[in-house]
């Protein structure tokens, strides 16, 4: 089985080319997203590749009570939508409160489903009734196996696609290990499955009072996750990640795009090729 998804002016899917979903964490302000919004639409355009450019309006699950956690969700959804108007991406931001889901579908056109609450029917559902396609993040105490009830939850309301985000496994604490393996367990579902590469490499909680990461890394994972089959990859950007008000350490620095763009998609096209 094959799904194919109208997402934007793509056609994303099992059998199609591969994609990328990526932007910064959170929205720090208006300059920065739209200064990677307008990069990422460039990337695209130079790579022939299609973006679905993501943010965060509201990250609710910080480690801390004092972290950043963006302009919520009437300011977010407003730079959100500037980034619709002037790049012509299409746009994808994670919904943590089924409350929130009729607002946000106004402007998204992808609703994500945060892997911490990867479990959650009555969120999940709500999602899918917005007719919109929905990217379900495994969490990280969740198997690869398990996430076919999820994919039933959206699937028994909606036939707008189901895609499903590998973002790594907790291993002891503060720490995060990739089973390969769970790419070709997920994509057995039939969905387009992607690689978040630069969650994958977080270390949560690792600075006590927020996550740290290990980007170095980044790079190693993607051109595994690739070649195991994934359709998608997830990356996280920041013009100076080192000042990010989140996720810096596991961000990529945008120069550091196009160079690792350009050997998934040649990985891509390799293990997709007959033999």
């Amino acid at each position: 089985m094959t799904q194919s998804i109208k997402i934007g002016q793509y056609n994303i899917g099992t059998d199609g080319p591969l994609f990328l979903i990526s932007g910064p964490c959170v929205i720090e302000n208006e300059a920065v997203t739209l200064k990677v919004a307008h990069f990422l639409r460039q990337t695209g355009q130079d790579l022939d590749i299609p973006v679905i450019f993501k943010t965060s309006y509201d990250k609710a699950n910080r480690t801390s009570l004092n972290s950043f956690r963006g302009p919520g969700i009437d300011e977010g959804l407003e730079i959100i939508r500037k980034v619709k108007e002037e790049t012509g991406l299409p746009v994808l931001s994670d919904v943590h409160d089924a409350g929130e889901m009729e607002k946000a579908a106004k402007v998204l056109d992808v609703i994500q489903i945060p892997a911490f609450l990867c479990r959650q029917t009555d969120l999940i559902q709500s999602a899918a009734r917005t007719g919109l396609p929905v990217n379900i993040k495994k969490g990280q105490f969740v198997s690869p196996w398990d996430m076919g009830p999820a994919i039933e939850k959206v699937t028994s309301i909606s036939k707008h696609g189901v895609i499903l985000t590998e973002r790594g496994a907790s291993f002891g604490y503060n720490n995060l290990v990739v089973d390969i393996r769970s790419i070709p367990i997920m994509k057995d579902f039939g969905v387009p499955v992607v690689f978040d590469a630069t969650h994958s490499v977080q270390l949560p909680g690792g600075k006590g009072t927020c996550s740290g990461g290990q980007r170095e890394f980044v790079g190693h994972l993607s051109k595994a996750a690739v070649a195991a089959g994934a359709d998608g990859v997830f990356l996280e950007i920041h013009p100076d990640p080192e000042s990010a008000l989140c996720d810096g350490p596991n961000s990529l620095p945008l120069h550091e795009l196009n160079p690792l763009l350009t050997v998934l998609k040649e990985i891509h096209r390799l293990v997709r090729s007959p033999i």
